[in-house]
């Protein structure tokens, strides 16, 4: 794998920068990810580095790039420490286009496989490992379906439009007929949120060109297309389809804090006898989403899912 992997590298015109630089392939339900292991910090990588790396035509391919750095070796984790000394890693995230990003659900599930297959942490099924990311400190727990990640608690980015109107924006996208009212929640990082009706609605939706969103977050916005079932509820469980549009890269197979701010904003339409479970079904698979209230007495929303690595390899 690795000779053919190379000879495709060597023609593509990857920074020579990136040169003898180990890297693995993994994802969590499609949404997929370049990763490597910097563990003492000494390779910092660049917005162009990371898009040459993450170009599906001329780079490996990926919707984000992770590096695995100990906290103490970047700013934003030595700040975490002081707060959770057992916050050794963290994820220093980054969009395919190379922008920051502050999370990524399904990220942070490949991330701690990454780190165990890496031999870098120990976990076993029903312990937990705290990690450092730029939407602060996640707690993530070995499962038999993969990994839960309490994503911390969820917010309206507007609080007083959602609680007033149960919207506050307008979106609209190629293929939808008139444009729509959407939820903007954060988890960490910012999502808008958008019911459909029909999955043939759903399908429709063109995503290979960002939807306009009005009033657009000061970062943009991941916007998600939902569609609930019907009936909403089986087994007390919360059925939803989603499609998403992530900024920095485009429509992507899943999204893990999408998936949360979806369950977020149809759980607020549906009211106050909306079940706590949800189960997210994605083009690349099914997540698990659930709502419980945490020590800090906050509602927070636990993510679950798989998480694969696929190769490995060395860019040249």
């Amino acid at each position: 794998m690795n000779t053919t992997l190379s000879s495709a590298l060597s023609a593509s015109g990857l920074p020579a920068s990136l040169a003898g630089l180990p890297f693995a392939k993994g994802h969590g339900t499609g949404n997929d990810f370049v990763l490597v292991a910097d563990p003492d910090g000494g390779r910092e990588v660049t917005p162009a580095e990371v898009a040459a790396v993450c170009d599906r035509h001329r780079g490996i391919g990926a919707d984000g790039f992770i590096r695995a750095v100990r906290s103490e070796h970047l700013p934003e984790g030595q700040a975490l420490l002081q707060s959770d000394p057992a916050a050794e890693w963290f994820m220093d995230y980054r969009n395919a286009d190379g922008s920051i990003s502050e999370m990524c659900g399904n990220g942070v599930r490949v991330f701690v496989h990454f780190l165990l297959a890496e031999g870098l942490v120990n976990l076993a099924e029903g312990e937990t490992l705290t990690i450092g990311t730029r939407a602060g400190i996640k707690t993530i727990t070995r499962v038999d379906s993969g990994y839960a990640v309490d994503m911390g608690p969820w917010e309206f980015i507007y609080p007083d439009h959602a609680a007033a109107k149960a919207m506050d924006a307008v979106v609209n996208a190629d293929g939808l007929e008139v444009p729509r009212p959407g939820l903007s929640v954060s988890m960490g990082n910012p999502h808008t949120v958008v019911a459909l009706a029909e999955l043939s609605e759903l399908a429709a939706t063109q995503l290979t060109t960002p939807p306009t969103v009005q009033p657009e977050p000061e970062n943009g916005t991941n916007v998600e297309f939902v569609v609930p079932a019907e009936p909403l509820v089986e087994n007390g469980v919360g059925l939803l389809t989603m499609r998403v549009h992530e900024r920095g890269v485009g429509e992507t197979l899943s999204c893990g804090t999408g998936a949360c701010a979806a369950a977020v904003a149809i759980r607020f339409w549906a009211g106050r006898d909306a079940p706590n479970d949800w189960a997210v079904t994605v083009p690349g698979g099914v997540v698990g989403v659930r709502f419980l209230t945490a020590e800090d007495g906050r509602e927070h929303v636990e993510l679950s899912g798989p998480a694969v690595i696929v190769a490995r390899g060395t860019l040249l």
